[in-house]
């Protein structure tokens, strides 16, 4: 035992943890200070037990009568960021309900990079910061009380914050609809989602600028037409941003799509909106296309819905969905037949590493191609504009002395340079920006898959620590039946996205790679034909 210790400021715990409450001025028994960053465990007068902040008690020892007089220190930066930021950021939320309100199309990001929870702008992610707490466990009773099995007390971890082990553990309870209910089969191909009984499709068009609050707002509207009805919509890029963050919250089991990088400068350019069409396209395809997502509630209402009010009411339905994160998990209807967990960790290992290995290609791909749009606009550009410019310094120098049909030849060469010029500023629109934005598609899907690999490793880990348990004698077998069979439920949903993966990787790269070399041939058939055009004026001089 740690001694004792009195708490020098309340402290409420989080509903569903194994953080204990605590009040100013009351003793607690000390039975741990080696649980974690900014952590003790014990337990109080009436014998109720749990972590606590470190910082909110004093070893008694000290013989501190009262609290100071001062604020409480802060609480542990990793709680901070994953409680009192979120309760902020909802209680913001409440009046940002407006269908037309004043949030921005874009926002800046060139501070990111001093951003501590982006770790794409090198910034240390919450996930990061939790791990150092991965080892931490509390007791959890399960069954009949028949003895404990260890619960992962860190809540920070992307297991735990999805609410998979709280899945895995049968501590999920959330209430579902018909239409939330997600069903896997098994086919000749493997593993795969159900189809989409209803497929359809969706054009983004006729984008424009509009403005409001008498000129001084301006945003772009993108009219969107879905098949299923026809009828068209008009959404903003913050009306994309927030629908994006809602597929996030709620299907931890798909890599969605990435929207459009956000920009302020050039907003209202022609070829910017025309640019950005083409991705928002490419994300409402991806999203149409997709068994599951198309499905979901939540798109529907954004692709359907035109009454303001309407628009409100599925908002904060959407945003107050509990079928979110792991809990979806429970309206997954799966196959009979129990998987292997040792094939299993084989088949996922072997997915890690394809991710792994695909995305780093991905980049570089995505790097060279940005390059070479550069240099066709810039330096190619100007090497043939230079090219003309000689042949045409040429042609009048000779005109003092030469005939008319020498001087003709080399002024048609001279503008059959800049010709070529201004088909290599124009070519990248045809074929490297496009797979460009395939690629920009494919590092935004990548990056979530370790996340989801995560949640499925961590799955597979619960249900062995639940065997060993059940195989010492501590937990009963009927719970560690529940915990295998929810496990494979984890696991086929991670086989079907693997499998649909998998089927649109081959079909995308296949049917770009075939574009981009088909306008490529076109590219430098049109420098040939202009060039051999040019041959021809020089066969009367």
């Amino acid at each position: 035992m740690a001694g004792q210790a009195r708490v020098l400021y309340d402290f409420e715990g989080q509903p569903g943890t194994s953080e204990l409450s605590i009040v100013t001025g009351e003793v607690l028994t000390v039975t741990s200070k080696d649980v974690g960053e900014g952590w003790w465990e014990g337990s109080n007068q009436r014998g109720v037990s749990g972590i606590f902040p470190a910082a909110y008690v004093e070893a008694i020892e000290q013989n501190y009568n009262a609290p100071p007089a001062m604020p409480p220190p802060p609480l542990p930066q990793i709680y901070v960021e994953e409680n009192v930021a979120p309760a902020i950021q909802q209680q913001q939320s409440q009046y940002d309900d407006d269908w037309d309100d004043d949030w921005d199309d874009d926002v800046s990001e060139a501070n990111q990079g001093s951003n501590p929870g982006n770790p794409a702008a090198g910034g240390r992610s919450n996930s990061d910061v939790g791990s150092a707490l991965d080892v931490n466990m509390a007791g959890l009773k399960l069954g009949d009380g028949k003895g404990t099995v260890r619960k992962n007390l860190n809540r920070f971890s992307h297991f735990v914050k999805t609410g998979g082990e709280a899945y895995i553990l049968g501590a999920n309870k959330v209430t579902s609809t018909d239409s939330d209910q997600i069903h896997i089969i098994e086919t000749n191909n493997g593993i795969t989602w159900a189809p989409n009984p209803q497929p359809y499709s969706c054009v983004v068009a006729s984008p424009k600028k509009e403005s409001k609050l008498k000129g001084l707002k301006s945003f772009i509207a993108y009219q969107l037409t879905p098949s299923l009805n026809n009828i068209q919509v008009s959404r903003r890029y913050k009306h994309f941003d927030w629908l994006h963050e809602r597929l996030v919250e709620k299907f931890c089991i798909i890599p969605i799509p990435p929207l459009p990088d956000k920009q302020i400068s050039g907003r209202y350019e022609e070829q910017f909106i025309e640019r950005r069409r083409l991705q928002l396209q490419s994300f409402v395809s991806r999203v149409c296309d997709h068994p599951i997502l198309s499905r979901s509630d939540v798109w529907l209402h954004f692709l359907t819905c035109t009454d303001a009010k309407r628009w409100k009411t599925g908002k904060r339905k959407a945003e107050k969905d509990e079928v979110i994160g792991a809990a979806i998990f429970g309206v997954v209807q799966v196959p009979e037949k129990s998987l292997d967990p040792l094939q299993l960790d084989s088949q996922t290992e072997a997915f890690g590493r394809f991710v792994q290995s695909f995305d780093t290609a991905v980049r570089m791909m995505q790097s060279n191609f940005a390059e070479q749009v550069k240099r066709q606009q810039g330096p190619y550009k100007r090497d043939y504009q230079r090219v003309g410019q000689s042949f045409r310094t040429l042609g009048t120098a000779m005109e003092l002395l030469e005939t008319a049909p020498l001087t003709r030849a080399l002024s048609h060469t001279a503008d059959t340079y800049d010709q070529i010029a201004l088909l290599c500023e124009d070519q990248p629109r045809l074929d490297f920006e496009p797979m460009g934005d395939l690629l920009h598609d494919y590092r935004g899907l990548l990056a979530s898959f370790p996340d989801i690999i995560t949640v499925h490793k961590g799955a597979l880990q619960k249900r062995r620590e639940l065997e060993r348990s059940a195989s010492e004698g501590k937990t009963e077998s009927t719970v560690v039946v529940r915990a295998q069979q929810r496990t494979d439920v984890v696991s086929y949903t991670l086989l079907a996205e693997m499998s649909y993966f998998h089927q649109q990787r081959v079909h995308d790269f296949n049917a770009a790679a075939k574009i981009f070399l088909q306008e490529q041939i076109t590219y430098y058939q049109k420098i040939v034909d202009h060039l051999q055009s040019t041959l021809s004026q020089y066969k009367d001089v």
